[in-house]
């Protein structure tokens, strides 16, 4: 669908005024489609990128500041997201062995098993909803970096 129709405007300042709130426009398109997905496993995006973040390190532990760094929504409250996660028993919180002020996260094997099957949903519906060759996707994803190069 056309920007022009989604939002039943054809008003823009700019072609570059036009080209901003198509990627904002885009993104929560996306984010929409994903948390319909993510709905049949009880997750959020932000619990989802959380789970993601710790198969990363898995099976090695992860301090609450390193998982928030990593967050694509920055102003996400990664303590709270953690709490709801240890309740659904998908990671699990201890002391560090090494500083035994900070607090570190692991993933649980339901949190690895939820994780491998939500990924597979959404890697289908990402296949599906972007029909972009490669070359394309290179492209897209380099005018994003360059859209993002002023990033603080």
């Amino acid at each position: 669908m056309k920007l022009e129709q989604a939002i039943q405007s054809t008003k823009f300042k700019s072609e570059v005024h036009k080209a901003g709130l198509n990627i904002l426009y885009t993104a929560w398109w996306l984010k929409t489609l994903g948390s319909r997905e993510l709905k049949e496993f009880g997750l959020t995006h932000e619990q989802y990128n959380v789970l993601r973040i710790l198969k990363g390190k898995f099976p090695e532990q992860m301090c609450v500041r390193d998982i928030a760094s990593r967050m694509i929504e920055k102003n996400s409250n990664v303590p709270r997201i953690i709490d709801r996660l240890e309740l659904k028993k998908l990671v699990k919180r201890t002391q560090s062995e090494i500083d035994g002020r900070q607090t570190v996260i692991t993933l649980t094997q339901a949190g690895v098993n939820i994780l491998e099957a939500s990924n597979q949903v959404i890697d289908e519906m990402m296949a599906k909803t972007l029909s972009l060759s490669n070359t394309e996707a290179a492209t897209l994803n380099s005018l994003l970096e360059k859209v993002r190069s002023k990033e603080v």
